[in-house]
Protein backbone atom coordinates (compact mmCIF):
# COMPACT_ATOMS: atom_id res chain seq x y z
CA UNK A 1 0.00 0.00 0.00
CA UNK A 2 1.15 3.46 -0.84
CA UNK A 3 0.67 6.39 1.51
CA UNK A 4 -0.23 9.77 0.04
CA UNK A 5 -0.30 13.16 1.67
CA UNK A 6 -3.18 15.48 0.87
CA UNK A 7 -0.87 17.64 -1.24
CA UNK A 8 0.35 14.62 -3.21
CA UNK A 9 -3.21 13.50 -3.88
CA UNK A 10 -4.21 17.01 -4.98
CA UNK A 11 -1.26 17.08 -7.41
CA UNK A 12 -2.23 13.64 -8.77
CA UNK A 13 -5.84 14.68 -9.34
CA UNK A 14 -4.72 17.89 -11.05
CA UNK A 15 -2.22 16.12 -13.35
CA UNK A 16 -3.83 15.61 -16.78
CA UNK A 17 -1.09 13.08 -17.64
CA UNK A 18 -2.21 10.67 -14.90
CA UNK A 19 -5.51 8.82 -14.81
CA UNK A 20 -7.60 10.00 -11.88
CA UNK A 21 -7.79 7.36 -9.14
CA UNK A 22 -11.00 6.11 -7.61
CA UNK A 23 -11.41 8.16 -4.43
CA UNK A 24 -13.01 5.65 -2.06
CA UNK A 25 -14.44 7.41 0.99
CA UNK A 26 -14.99 4.77 3.67
CA UNK A 27 -16.58 7.02 6.30
CA UNK A 28 -20.20 6.98 7.42
CA UNK A 29 -22.86 8.83 5.38
CA UNK A 30 -23.20 11.65 7.95
CA UNK A 31 -19.44 12.24 7.77
CA UNK A 32 -19.51 12.32 3.97
CA UNK A 33 -22.42 14.78 4.05
CA UNK A 34 -20.45 17.03 6.40
CA UNK A 35 -17.50 17.22 4.02
CA UNK A 36 -15.87 15.21 1.26
CA UNK A 37 -13.37 15.52 -1.55
CA UNK A 38 -15.04 16.24 -4.88
CA UNK A 39 -15.72 13.08 -6.91
CA UNK A 40 -15.14 10.79 -3.91
CA UNK A 41 -17.34 7.69 -3.91
CA UNK A 42 -18.93 6.84 -0.57
CA UNK A 43 -18.58 3.21 0.51
CA UNK A 44 -18.76 2.94 4.31
CA UNK A 45 -16.10 0.68 5.75
CA UNK A 46 -18.47 -2.09 6.84
CA UNK A 47 -19.97 -2.31 3.32
CA UNK A 48 -16.67 -2.79 1.47
CA UNK A 49 -16.63 -6.63 1.65
CA UNK A 50 -20.09 -6.78 0.05
CA UNK A 51 -19.00 -4.44 -2.75
CA UNK A 52 -15.65 -5.97 -3.74
CA UNK A 53 -17.08 -7.01 -7.12
CA UNK A 54 -18.00 -3.36 -7.80
CA UNK A 55 -14.31 -2.38 -7.74
CA UNK A 56 -11.68 -3.04 -10.41
CA UNK A 57 -8.60 -4.84 -9.06
CA UNK A 58 -6.20 -2.99 -11.37
CA UNK A 59 -7.66 0.52 -10.93
CA UNK A 60 -5.78 2.99 -8.77
CA UNK A 61 -7.80 3.38 -5.56
CA UNK A 62 -7.18 5.96 -2.85
CA UNK A 63 -8.91 5.11 0.42
CA UNK A 64 -10.08 8.08 2.47
CA UNK A 65 -11.54 8.53 5.95
CA UNK A 66 -11.46 11.21 8.66
CA UNK A 67 -7.85 10.87 9.84
CA UNK A 68 -6.49 7.88 7.90
CA UNK A 69 -6.90 4.92 10.28
CA UNK A 70 -10.10 3.35 8.90
CA UNK A 71 -8.97 3.93 5.33
CA UNK A 72 -5.65 2.22 6.07
CA UNK A 73 -7.57 -0.85 7.29
CA UNK A 74 -9.69 -0.85 4.13
CA UNK A 75 -6.61 -0.41 1.92
CA UNK A 76 -4.96 -3.40 3.62
CA UNK A 77 -8.17 -5.43 3.18
CA UNK A 78 -8.28 -4.59 -0.53
CA UNK A 79 -4.64 -5.61 -0.96
CA UNK A 80 -5.33 -8.95 0.73
CA UNK A 81 -8.08 -9.47 -1.84
CA UNK A 82 -5.90 -8.90 -4.90
CA UNK A 83 -6.11 -5.16 -5.46
CA UNK A 84 -2.71 -4.02 -6.64
CA UNK A 85 -2.85 -0.21 -6.83
CA UNK A 86 -4.16 0.85 -3.43
CA UNK A 87 -3.16 3.99 -1.55
CA UNK A 88 -4.18 5.50 1.77
CA UNK A 89 -4.70 9.23 2.26
CA UNK A 90 -2.54 9.97 5.29
CA UNK A 91 -4.41 12.28 7.64
CA UNK A 92 -7.69 11.81 5.76
CA UNK A 93 -10.13 14.59 4.93
CA UNK A 94 -8.88 16.49 7.97
CA UNK A 95 -5.45 16.81 6.32
CA UNK A 96 -7.14 17.69 3.01
CA UNK A 97 -8.97 20.54 4.73
CA UNK A 98 -5.76 21.79 6.34
CA UNK A 99 -3.41 21.42 3.37
CA UNK A 100 -5.53 21.68 0.22
CA UNK A 101 -8.99 23.12 0.85
CA UNK A 102 -9.18 25.38 3.90
CA UNK A 103 -12.80 26.21 3.03
CA UNK A 104 -13.80 22.57 3.64
CA UNK A 105 -15.83 22.11 6.84
CA UNK A 106 -14.12 20.06 9.53
CA UNK A 107 -15.46 18.02 12.43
Amino acid sequence: MQHLTASELAAWIADPQRPTPLLLDVREPWEYETCHIAAAQLMPMQTVPAHLNDLEEEQAIVCICHHGARSMQVAAFLERHGFSAVSNLTGGVHAWAQQVDPAMPTY
